[in-house]
Formats: C-alpha cells, structure tokens, sequence
C-alpha cells in the first residue's frame, strides 16, 4: 500500500510534527508512505516538496491579501482564518498519481484550495483527512472556543469585523466547503475523542465517517534519561525543581501564559521557602519577553529545532506545564509522558483523554490558576513520583506508539478503499 500524507509543513507546527511521525510509523509497519509538502525543512528521502516555490509562496499571500481585505485591512485575526482561495493542484504530481490513498493533514495557508481538494476527491483515489483542529468542520477557523454557529451553519462570524453579517464570509466558505464535499466521501480521522465529538455535530460533515485515532510518537527518541546530564545540557540548575513550558510562540495568548504566571505567584506567595528551589525553564519563540513576569528564576531556552535538545528539555524538568485554553491532543504532553516526566494543564479538548487525573498527571479546573498551582505543587511535593513516572510511560506504550497507532490508520485505508464510497 502507497501513501501519500499532505501537510504544509514537515516540521513546522504540531500537525507537521504528527504527520511525520505517522509517515515514520507507517514506514514501519509496513506501508510505503511518502510526504508532499509546501516547506521541506530536511534531507528526508520519503519527504517531496510542491513544484514551484515562488508559486507556492504567491497562494499564501493572495490568501492572506484576500482574508486582511475581508478584515477592512485589520491584521488582529489575519492568522485565525483560513479561506483556502488559493493553492497547488497536486492531482498532476507523480507522488499523487503513485499514491493507493491520499491522506490530507494540516493543509491551509496557501497549500491547497477548496477548489484543489474536491479535485483530488473526484479523482477516485480514497481520501483520509486527519483533524489537527476544527477546521475542516467548520467554515473559517481553527478555534471555535464557545461559538456553535458551525452545528447549523457558519455565519456572523465572531472572527469578523462587526461580527460578520448573514451572508459575510464565513457563509460563502462554508457554501463552497459544502459543494466540495457534497456526494463526496472523505474517512475524517480526528486525533481525539473530543475533536471528533465535535466534528460529528458538524452540519458540514453529516453523513461522512469520523473516528478518532491519536498521534504516534517515536519511544525510541522520546525516553526517559539522565535529569542531571540533561540539565547540564541546557545550563540548567543541577539542583532543585524545574517546571517546564513550551509552545512554538510563547506569548500566543490561547496557551494560557497569562495562567501559568499566576499560578507561580500563587505557588511563591503560598511556599516562600520554595522559591530559591523551583526554576521554570520556557522553551519556544519570545520566552524571554516573559522572564521578568515570573516569581522563580527563568530560564529560557528560546525555540529549538534541534530534536536532541528537545528531548533533553523534558527530561531535565520535573513538571510539564500547558495552561492552553483550547487543544486537540497536544503533542508535547506525549513527548513529556514518554520521557517519563508528568503534565499539569486545563481540563480542555483531548487534554483529559492524555492525563488521567492523580495518575499520571493533574487535570486543572478550566481557566483557574488556583487549581493550576494545586496541581503543580501535587507533582513537585505531594504525589509519588517514580509511581506517577511509570504511569506515564505505561500510558504512551499502550495508546501512543508507534505500532499501535499504525495498525489503526492501516484499518482505515484498508475500510475507505474496500467499499464503494457513498
């Protein structure tokens, strides 16, 4: 069986990151998967890039001149939408033309266009579509936080100026995501539980097929090691706790930053005689614009491609913290899990189907700092931490690895291309 997995980016952002490690997983376990992308970030022989790259970058900036014009030329909301007007028709390339079954992932900004996707529908090749977000379930945006309009039909879109309008954009996309789907069959594959919930109240995706299978992770990379070597690493404090943070752009208010520094204050004014003890270690773009707002010494170690040093920062930490306010199944909490090194975030998306709350992790009220700073002060003093440890890697073996999560995307395919599609 022949893959092709669709993605924007190879490494670039989490949907990139899970579509490469599914691409490793398939590769072995038996299935012959190659990745198309716009930006190809290595030297990777199962990895292509689209032809054409100053045609590619021209999709990306007509789609971002389309969407700032709908936005009266405001740039506060030019990156939450997607309108998917412009992109490059893959049905022609070699990789698609080889491919058993087309699998599409994060494909926006620039990559491919509406227009381009039902192209590749009709083409006759079966159609995997895995959901890093909402989406592909909704007309424009990839949060919907407490808007619903996408269970009817997208409009007046809070995105919007003026909060959109009967007939604004969001009701044309969603007019034209409709044609493009109508008596078209797509296997949607969500990466949790949750997003799959949602997507299944979708008007957009009535009648089509929507499971949920969880991103894989490499164990062989991600694994528990040396905290005094890795901390050496990242010129760490040897001694002491150290609470770890990550997000490619650490000051993107929906990762909750605002949330983690309260709860430090709460945790410094709660346990002074802590404070010389506990460290917070910010890993991701702009960490060093919030040192300053922290009650522990910080230290940031800026974004960081190189996979070595990543897996270092994991295994240096004594805590995971993601305040988010709005996920999927995060990639980093895995990563965490997997190097044996337990995760405090808000009780949102996919996040309580990873942490099982007291188990292998803390599962913090939504939006509360309070239970925030509970939660880190149970993994740093109050729980066992070798019990807690083995949990999360008794977790990762059983839902996460490789071996697992490939064998469920083989049922997939195997379903979509063994009966005619309705």
């Amino acid at each position: 069986m022949r893959v092709l997995i669709v993605n924007t980016s190879e490494r670039t952002g989490g949907a990139a990151v899970a579509a490469s490690r599914l691409a490793d997983a398939l590769c072995n376990n038996g299935v012959k998967a190659k990745m198309l992308v716009r930006d190809k970030e290595t030297q990777r022989l199962i990895v292509s890039a689209l032809p054409g790259q100053l045609r590619s970058q021209w999709h990306f900036l007509w789609e971002r001149f389309v969407v700032w014009c709908h936005l009266r030329l405001n740039r506060s909301h030019l990156f939450d939408i997607d309108v998917a007007c412009s992109g490059t028709d893959i049905t022609k390339l070699p990789e698609f033309q080889e491919a058993d079954v087309v699998h599409l992932h994060w494909v926006n900004q620039g990559m491919l266009s509406l227009k381009g996707i039902r192209k590749l529908l009709d083409s006759g090749k079966p159609v995997v579509w895995t959901m890093h977000d909402i989406w592909p379930a909704t007309s424009l945006c990839h949060l919907t936080l407490d808007c619903r309009r996408f269970e009817t039909g997208c409009q007046q879109c809070r995105l919007l100026p003026h909060g959109g309008s009967a007939n604004d954009l969001s009701a044309q996309v969603w007019r034209k995501k409709q044609q493009m789907l109508e008596g078209r069959h797509v296997a949607f594959v969500a990466c949790s539980e949750w997003l799959a919930g949602e997507a299944r109240k979708s008007a957009l995706l009535q009648g089509q097929q929507v499971v949920s299978i969880p991103n894989p992770i490499d164990t062989h990379v991600y694994h528990p090691g040396s905290k005094e070597q890795a901390r050496q690493l990242l010129e760490l404090p040897v001694e002491g706790r150290v609470i770890l943070f990550a997000s490619q752009r650490v000051t993107n208010p929906y990762k909750g930053m605002t949330y983690l520094v309260e709860a430090c204050q709460l945790l410094a004014a709660q346990h002074p005689e802590q404070k010389e003890q506990i460290c917070v270690a910010i890993l991701g773009g702009h960490a060093e614009e919030i040192s300053g707002q922290l009650p522990f010494r910080t230290f940031p170690l800026g974004y960081i491609n190189d996979e070595t040093r990543i897996v270092a920062a994991y295994q240096a930490a004594d805590v995971f913290v993601l305040p988010s306010l709005s996920e999927n199944l995060p990639n980093t909490i895995m990563e965490a899990m997997a190097c044996g090194v337990p995760s405090v975030a808000f009780r949102v998306g996919g996040i309580p189907e990873e942490i099982d709350h007291r188990q292998n992790g803390y599962v913090a009220d939504y939006r509360s700092s309070e239970d925030l700073a509970r939660g880190l002060w149970w993994v740093l003093k109050e729980c066992d931490s070798a019990a807690v440890s083995k949990a999360c890697l008794q977790k990762v073996s059983q839902c996460y690895s490789q071996q697992s999560v490939a064998k469920r995307y083989i049922e997939v395919y195997e379903g979509i291309g063994s009966h005619d599609h309705v």
